[in-house]
């Protein structure tokens, strides 16, 4: 038990350890959504999140010493973002057609994002730094964050809240959007990205490749957006 420790000590300070840790319980989150079928509910990202919790919380580790190994996964996130605009450009000629309506979806969109969750956290009696953070939980997490920490949030607990946003909007967007018979690919894709970011752009993509261009479109789109409109509304409510 003694050599465990001390083997686990020695690791524990590696970075490569947790980059792997993420790798594999991601691995082992697409394997199960894979094997159920790919049911929406069955998010790799949630089970990915579960896992490498339940392992941090167990070994005692705490965030800042994971982050530094899984630091190289976020900053993929970037080149990720970009790398949709090739599906995007694939598909130009849906986004010409339907621009008018792409421009009304996105500011309702992201407007409805900012405002309801604003306005429903005000109704509980909740201010100050956790309203300004629950403001941008819509965007993706690199602009989010940033947004958040400019208006005087707190960029952690934006990050929790754009985590679990993506991760709902990814499970029930398939079912829901169904459920209304909504059944335009573009009109689909877009409303997703808009609403739960990279996590559901991933998941659009898994549906359909022209939603999956859309998502990424709102996605991007909603993030410039969310820049402006989220101060705008926070001072309603301050």
């Amino acid at each position: 038990m003694t050599e465990f420790t001390e083997v686990w000590s020695y690791l524990s300070r590696e970075p490569l350890l947790w980059l792997t840790a993420t790798l594999l319980a991601y691995s082992i989150g697409d394997a199960a959504f894979r094997a159920s079928g790919r049911k929406p509910w069955v998010n790799p990202v949630l089970i990915s999140v579960v896992l490498l919790a339940g392992i941090l919380w167990a070994s005692g580790t705490r965030y800042a010493t994971y982050f530094e190994g899984a630091k190289f996964v976020h900053f993929l996130l970037g080149p990720a973002t970009v790398a949709l605009a090739l599906p995007l450009w694939e598909t130009r000629h849906h986004v010409r057609r339907a621009a008018l309506p792409i421009l009304a979806a996105l500011f309702a969109g992201s407007l409805t994002a900012v405002l309801s969750a604003l306005a429903i956290a005000h109704s509980f009696g909740i201010s100050g730094e956790v309203l300004i953070s629950l403001a941008p939980k819509s965007a993706t997490a690199p602009v989010a964050l940033g947004i958040s920490e400019q208006m005087g949030g707190s960029p952690t607990l934006t990050a929790v809240l754009v985590i679990l946003t993506g991760i709902i909007g990814a499970i029930v967007a398939t079912p829901l959007l169904n459920l209304l018979g909504v059944r335009d690919w573009r009109a689909r894709g877009l409303a997703v990205g808009v609403a739960a970011h990279g996590i559901g752009t991933a998941r659009a993509f898994q549906v359909h490749p022209v939603a999956g261009a859309f998502a990424g479109l709102g996605m991007g789109l909603n993030a410039v957006l969310t820049a402006f409109l989220a101060p705008a509304v926070l001072h309603l409510f301050q």
